[in-house]
């Protein structure tokens, strides 16, 4: 499970035929309490917005969130995080 916060958004003007309908997002991965790398996750919520605090699933799992075969995804938004704290 990866957390991070919503970014931007990312416009296909091609999509594969299953990932029609569904926004893809840029999130700012959050690790260890600090801001790192920046992912394309598509979001099976579909209600996720810019400054969202959000977690994800990657792999396989992403992709089975669709309920479709072979929806090509390596992350996909699965729920929101309305508190964020990390002790270190």
């Amino acid at each position: 499970m990866y957390t991070g916060f919503v970014t931007g958004s990312v416009v296909a003007t091609i999509k594969d035929e299953n990932l029609k309908g569904i926004p893809l997002l840029t999130v700012r991965l959050i690790e260890n309490g600090r801001p790192k790398g920046i992912i394309v996750a598509a979001d099976s919520t579909r209600q996720a917005g810019i400054g969202d605090h959000v977690y994800m699933i990657g792999s396989k799992e992403a992709a089975k969130m669709f309920r479709q075969e072979l929806t090509p995804v390596d992350a996909a938004i699965v729920g929101f995080i309305d508190k964020y704290n990390e002790l270190l």
